[in-house]
């Protein structure tokens, strides 16, 4: 089990860390900060450069799972995880990245109020060091107030057990957690676990299109970016089949007739993923009143939205946007394309048309 103390810089989330290790029995520190000191001193300063905060590094991300997942491996109990995490995405991959590996976290929130917040930033010891003093470090905590109170406004206060900690030392403060975690008033976050992989996997999605043609999006909770609605072919499935379970499961809409193939994409291996075939099919158009009734089952999907062309290569990963190219110009044509990594064989040309053997 990982506890994951959540909370703006100035919180108390380490100290309060510290002292819930004592109070949870079988329990160990893992502090995030940690894995991105290590990159900055694994990454060329050109990639640090390129981003705002180490979070924004999907390196990072990937290795806070991993060491989490090994650290449990190794020591078992429970682990204690102090970091703030304020983007719902960022949230979304690691958390469902645990949920994969069978790991349950309860997620708890440090919501002191914004006057105590403001003032303990400002009565902060900064190290020894510093020529300006400490100012922009703690500059850089004022900074992330605002993010924060957005975080709280669109999505925190409803995944995380809050704790007021305005008036509470970081002692009390874990004695709350600790009772709410064993008394099961903080239960595991609800999301999607979809296991790893550990061979090639075929996987099978579907384009639904509204009346203006806009293909339809879904954006995962348990991994990132924005995808088709679809997944992985279970054994002994039917890929097309696999396909409209799928649509069902998470848009509920059910399909009344097979898909038809626009590609077939293969996706070689890049570790940490096996990679395998992928299949995208013409689930047709939807009608304005089914359009209407689109869900969203909560631990699957965040979002969904209908998109143009253009609109969906600002959304989708570059592969993906390929493959869903060469679909929609299978569909005009009404013959299905072969890639390779999101790219045609040499034997097709830009048209779509196969070329032949010389």
């Amino acid at each position: 089990m990982i506890v994951w103390i959540n909370g703006t810089f100035g919180a108390g989330k380490t100290t309060t860390a510290r002292e819930l290790i004592e109070l949870i029995p079988n329990s160990t520190l893992f502090d995030p900060e940690v894995v991105g000191a290590a990159l900055a001193h694994l990454l060329p300063p050109k990639r640090l450069a390129e981003v705002g905060d180490f979070q924004d590094l999907p390196i990072w991300r990937r290795l806070v799972i991993d060491t989490a997942a090994a650290m449990l491996t190794e020591l078992g109990g429970t682990l204690v995880v102090p970091m703030t995490l304020l983007r719902q995405e960022y949230r979304d991959e690691i958390f469902g990245g645990l949920a994969a590996r069978r790991i349950p976290v309860r997620h708890v929130l440090l919501a002191p109020a914004e006057t105590i917040l403001r003032a303990r930033i400002a009565g902060r010891e900064v190290p020894p060091g510093p020529p300006d003093g400490g100012i922009r470090t703690r500059q850089w905590a004022y900074d992330h107030i605002e993010p924060y109170k957005a975080a709280l406004a669109s999505w925190l206060t409803a995944d995380a057990h809050p704790v007021d900690t305005s008036a509470l030392t970081p002692h009390e403060t874990a004695t709350r957690i600790a009772e709410a975690v064993t008394g099961g008033t903080v239960p595991a976050c609800d999301i999607v676990q979809t296991p790893e992989p550990t061979a090639e996997t075929l996987a099978a999605g579907v384009l639904l299109f509204d009346e203006q043609d806009r293909v339809l999006l879904v954006d995962p909770t348990y991994k990132p970016g924005w995808e088709f609605p679809g997944g992985v072919v279970e054994p002994g499935e039917a890929p097309a089949r696999a396909g409209m379970r799928e649509v069902t499961e998470e848009t509920g809409l059910r399909l009344t007739d097979v898909p038809t193939l626009l590609v077939v994409d293969w996706e070689p291996p890049a570790p940490p993923g096996y990679g395998g075939l992928r299949l995208l099919f013409d689930g047709g158009r939807l009608a304005a009143t089914e359009a209407a009734h689109l869900l969203l089952p909560g631990p699957e999907l965040r979002d969904w939205r209908f998109v143009t062309e253009q609109e969906a290569a600002g959304l989708l990963p570059p592969v993906r946007y390929e493959r869903l190219r060469w679909a929609l110009r299978a569909r005009e044509r009404g013959a299905a394309h072969y890639l390779e990594a999101g790219v045609p064989t040499p034997y097709e040309d830009n048209s779509g048309s196969a070329s032949g053997r010389t």
